[in-house]
């Protein structure tokens, strides 16, 4: 890995910190989030060597509820409206048990 300026690292920090911000604002909708709910966004290094590399975890954080963990085998600039629709898809059938 080369050299790597403060003003890049700022500059790498504040478009991922876009796109999560984005992708929480599409899966609040999604997910029917009310205000007292919140979403965290994170893409993290996947360890499994199936894994493409990174992968983005999504934790739900409902009000009176346990948090559960959302895992997207993709880095958090691929999640495309089908990997949101599978986990909310996903995050609804958990509520229901």
């Amino acid at each position: 890995m080369g050299y790597v300026t403060l003003r890049t690292w700022r500059q790498r920090s504040a478009a991922t910190a876009a796109r999560a911000a984005t992708l929480k604002a599409r899966l609040a909708a999604a997910l029917d989030l009310g205000p007292q709910d919140a979403l965290s966004v994170t893409e993290v290094a996947c360890a499994d060597p199936a894994c493409a590399g990174l992968e983005t975890v999504v934790l739900v954080l409902r009000a009176g509820e346990p948090s559960r963990a959302i895992r997207l085998a993709c880095a958090l600039d691929a999640v495309d409206d089908e990997a949101i629709w599978a986990a909310c898809e996903g995050e609804r059938l958990q509520r229901r048990r």
